[in-house]
């Protein structure tokens, strides 16, 4: 049983380094000493001096359970042991979004970013992060681009080398990798490599690589964050919402940071790949029930590096039932099936938006008809494309869309 919400900060956060107890400020130390409850890792628990806390808990599997015994002692005092930041892909950031922040006191230490950008001389604002602590390492290709300098945070002492072998995979094995070793303590050592000639040296477990970006091959083609990735990017078996419609769709849309999309009838799933590339904080779940077609799926959102896209296997409506209320929905495929526009409809959460694309007879009809009961935009877009015809060019239509905007006000 959980107990009922405290006035006062019962629970500790404390962030802690490499030096351990002698760089701690004299309200840590207070914390950690006279904590009912301490909770941390062997790690954690070996850079302090032994405390007489009455329990002391290691980190379980899962993470998450751990959690729950946390709050199952609201009101006592707890203390928790995190490393540098705990707000940085910490544990501060998951127990501030379960409990008023009047019930928490948190205290960090530097992070492992600000003490990597003091290393290399690099300014963190300008810098991209990620961690790959119980992460995806396909999280990374979303952040590639020529001249880009990015600090992630590793598993394990293996991490370097995926971190290279996945940057020759993608085309950036000139990019140089620099691994910074248990920074801030007597132990740290830096370690510098070009990914291509990665010769997996003997690295700590403890780590922080940085990388700056630099092309194999500068001819190649990079795909940027804005939408609108050409055809080629994508794997597909001819069901794919073309370059220029999409780019137009995805304005559309109007993703915002956290928003969650339904993309119904996803096809090859363009567009909830390019809503999750807008911001990495932006969610996708990809609706299709063609087995070929979530394979491209899958394949196509670890290769654009964003391989959190869930994909949810089934036909609309019946799939769409017990789904996450979404912020925006995209049809693409589908629509003229009994049900599916009334429950995307109903499931759209107020001020979200509905976004369809139409390109039969049938579906146009159905577009006019809610279109002139719910309101929202029309609007029909045409796209020609310059081919060879012998020796000369001719333009080529592309199917005309049909598309319709609507945002749901009650």
């Amino acid at each position: 049983m959980i107990n009922p919400p405290s006035s006062t900060p019962w629970l500790s956060i404390v962030g802690i380094g490499e030096e351990g107890w002698a760089a701690l400020t004299p309200v840590a130390q207070l914390c950690i000493t006279q904590a009912e409850i301490l909770v941390g890792s062997d790690r954690h628990f070996a850079l302090i001096p032994p405390v007489a806390a009455p329990e002391q808990w290691r980190w379980g599997s899962p993470f998450s359970a751990t959690i729950a015994r946390i709050l199952e002692r609201r009101g006592q005092s707890v203390c928790v042991l995190a490393s540098g930041d705990p707000m940085c892909f910490g544990v501060g950031s998951l127990l501030a979004q379960r409990l008023p922040l009047a019930e928490l006191q948190i205290l960090p230490a530097p992070s492992a970013f600000s003490l990597a950008c003091a290393r290399l001389g690099w300014a963190l604002p300008e810098i991209e992060t990620l961690s790959l602590c119980g992460r995806d390492p396909a999280l990374l290709n979303a952040l590639l681009y020529p001249g880009a300098k990015i600090l992630a945070l590793s598993a394990d002492s293996s991490t370097p080398a995926t971190i290279a072998q996945q940057l020759c995979q993608q085309g950036w094995g000139a990019s140089r990798l620099t691994v910074l070793e248990h920074l801030g303590g007597f132990q740290e050592r830096i370690v510098s490599e070009v990914a291509e000639t990665w010769s997996n040296p003997a690295i700590a477990a403890l780590n922080t690589v940085a990388i700056e970006c630099r092309a194999s091959d500068g001819a190649r083609y990079f795909p940027p964050r804005l939408a609108g990735l050409p055809d080629a990017a994508y794997h597909h078996d001819g069901q794919l919402t073309k370059r220029e419609v999409r780019a137009i769709t995805m304005a559309a849309l109007a993703p915002c940071p956290g928003q969650l999309l339904w993309d119904v009838g996803a096809g090859c799933g363009s567009i909830g790949i390019e809503w999750m590339r807008s911001d990495r904080r932006c969610r996708a779940i990809a609706i299709e029930q063609h087995p070929q077609r979530l394979q491209f799926i899958t394949q196509n959102a670890i290769a654009l590096g964003v391989p959190n896209l869930q994909v949810v296997a089934g036909s609309a409506p019946r799939a769409l039932v017990d789904l996450p209320q979404p912020d925006a929905i995209f049809i693409g495929g589908g629509v003229t099936a009994p049900g599916v526009l009334d429950q995307c409809w109903q499931a759209l959460k107020v001020g979200g938006r509905l976004v369809v694309n139409a390109v039969t007879l049938e579906s146009e009809q159905l577009l006019l008809a809610e279109q002139q009961r719910l309101g929202g935009e029309l609007n029909r877009v045409a796209v020609q494309r310059a081919e060879p015809i012998g020796r000369f060019l001719s333009w080529k239509a592309l199917a005309p869309i049909t598309q319709w905007t609507v945002i749901k006000k009650a």
